[in-house]
């Protein structure tokens, strides 16, 4: 429902850490519709865990060479069998690994054909780390294809693509949330004698007879040379936010929702590495029902004719492709205009006595108008990625920033779109990035006036008594007389040439002090004295 939208965000205010606190739902649970890859590998003995099953730690671990060679025993049927093997050659690192993984490696030496042959000079390498192309590779022969004679490892990801198997691609090391995704995605591919890798793990007996594949509708993953790695639906088309959601889910209406049509599908299935908590589902004010992540509605842009376009970004300043990983997104507001948000919409704020690259709000101030922290670089496509950065606080934390000045939530943002910092004191106000130039405080200072004093050099005399001056300024020495006169510091911090009638010389006293001189033709009766301040 939409009122599950605007639930409470409770926030631990801490005065020297910096807070990363986006505006999520306060129940940690996803809609029922919404399943996890991990939930599915897990389910269907695809993944097995570790102590604690297949939990967010696992999912988090680094995936490495041994794992995938037991998934691919997993897969062909032959993991008992490996368990229980006895022969004795074995590889010269196998004994990093436990008895019960000492036994498969002793296995997998035993049959070469299953391609397992090692990291070479007679080592495995259990522990090291596998790579997407490593990855496919396994599940490419699994589907029954040979390396070697259907496809080159250097293959491996291009031809798995042909195939429908790409969401892992391109990454040099894998966790197991990626071991996950592959092996569901995968369940859907066929094999090389054309029947589904379900229906052949399902004969098998890998996968339990009552067991079915995912069904319903799918978040993809688009690449995209400028944009990234965007959200697509099952068939590849891309999914969209709509900034003017911030403010209100139901903003697009009418003919909006023509050319943008919502999306939804009472069965969502994931990624393993995106949290299901992030998704939800919403009931529009017409009665239809909308998947959001992270609180933005998801839409469809229909210009986008084929899997790969992504023609709606950046459309009228307030359209940008969904993704998982924004540092900064954008709100728009009827009185504010387009604003920051962190990734889940909450508004972020400056803090006009900020000067560039440095926080004074501290104590209080930090209680009141937390920091906002993001490791991500990925913005939206009207927002230049050098503008968003970080600085370093007193404490040695890190705190986003914009063009330099430092982003804050204000505690007191209660729900997705509300502003209530917008102004407060006259100093804290939303980030506007078109017009934002910085702070009262980061503005030079202006030039000091450089005021200038005479001394006119008349009748063999310099004037009547002491000049007084202040530090910077300047003064003209003029000669009226028919004779050649200078003026010489006692010190010898100046010195002007001799000056015929009419010439004139400039000097500058930037620091305080009294400055004795005299013309030194004349030097027994003509002295001057100026006192800089």
């Amino acid at each position: 429902m939409f009122t599950r939208l605007k639930k409470l965000f409770l926030i631990t205010a801490m005065c020297t850490t910096i807070i990363a606190a986006p505006l999520g739902k306060a129940s940690a649970e996803p809609s029922p519709g919404i399943r996890s890859d991990a939930d599915t590998a897990f389910e269907l003995g695809l993944l097995i865990g570790d102590g604690k099953g297949v939990d967010a730690a696992y999912l988090s671990k680094a995936s490495t060479r041994l794992q995938a060679a037991i998934i691919s025993l997993r897969l062909n049927g032959n993991l008992k069998e490996a368990l229980a093997f006895t022969g004795k050659s074995n590889f010269s690192d196998a004994a990093q690994v436990s008895t019960a993984n000492q036994a498969v490696l002793a296995y997998l030496k035993s049959k070469p054909e299953l391609g397992w042959q090692g990291a070479g000079n007679n080592r495995f390498e259990p522990s090291a780390a596998i790579s997407s192309q490593q990855f496919y590779k396994v599940i490419l022969e699994n589907l029954g294809y040979q390396s070697g004679a259907d496809f080159t490892y250097q293959q491996s990801e291009t031809f798995a693509a042909s195939h429908g198997l790409k969401e892992i691609a391109g990454k040099t090391s894998l966790q197991n949330s990626h071991l996950a995704t592959s092996l569901v995605e995968a369940l859907s591919a066929d094999t090389k004698n054309g029947k589904p890798f379900f229906d052949t793990l399902q004969a098998s007996g890998v996968i339990a007879p009552g067991a079915a594949l995912p069904q319903g509708e799918r978040i993809g993953l688009g690449q995209n040379d400028k944009l990234g790695t965007y959200f697509t639906d099952k068939n590849g088309r891309a999914l969209y936010f709509f900034t003017k959601d911030a403010e209100d889910v139901n903003s697009c209406q009418g003919d909006c929702l023509k050319n943008w049509p919502i999306y939804y599908d009472a069965n969502i299935q994931i990624p393993a590495w995106l949290n299901k908590a992030d998704f939800d589902v919403i009931t529009r004010t017409d009665g239809a029902k909308q998947i959001t992540y992270k609180n933005w509605p998801l839409y469809y842009f229909v210009k986008d004719s084929k899997p790969g376009d992504v023609t709606g970004e950046g459309v009228g300043g307030v359209w940008f492709a969904a993704k998982s990983d924004y540092a900064v997104m954008l709100g728009t507001s009827k009185e504010a205009g387009n604003y920051l948000t962190d990734d889940y919409g909450r508004a972020l704020y400056y803090f006009d006595k900020d000067p560039s690259g440095k926080s004074v709000c501290e104590g209080d101030c930090l209680v009141n108008w937390p920091a906002y922290s993001s490791t991500s670089v990925n913005v939206p496509s009207t927002i230049k990625p050098s503008d968003i950065g970080t600085i370093t606080r007193a404490d040695g934390s890190k705190q986003a920033s914009f063009k330099g000045f430092p982003l804050y939530y204000f505690i007191k943002d209660k729900v997705h779109g509300e502003l209530n910092g917008q102004g407060v004191n006259d100093v804290w106000y939303v980030v506007d990035p078109a017009k934002f130039t910085g702070t009262t405080a980061s503005a030079a200072p202006a030039a000091p006036t450089v005021k200038t004093y005479n001394i006119d050099i008349k009748e063999y005399s310099f004037g009547k008594g002491a000049l007084t001056v202040e530090a910077g300024s300047k003064v003209i020495f003029t000669n009226y007389d028919e004779m050649k006169h200078n003026a010489v510091a006692l010190d010898g911090s100046f010195a002007t040439p001799l000056l015929a009638k009419g010439d004139t010389y400039t000097v500058t006293f930037d620091k305080p002090g009294t400055y004795n001189y005299f013309c030194e033709p004349h030097k027994s009766f003509m002295t001057g004295q100026i006192i800089v301040k």
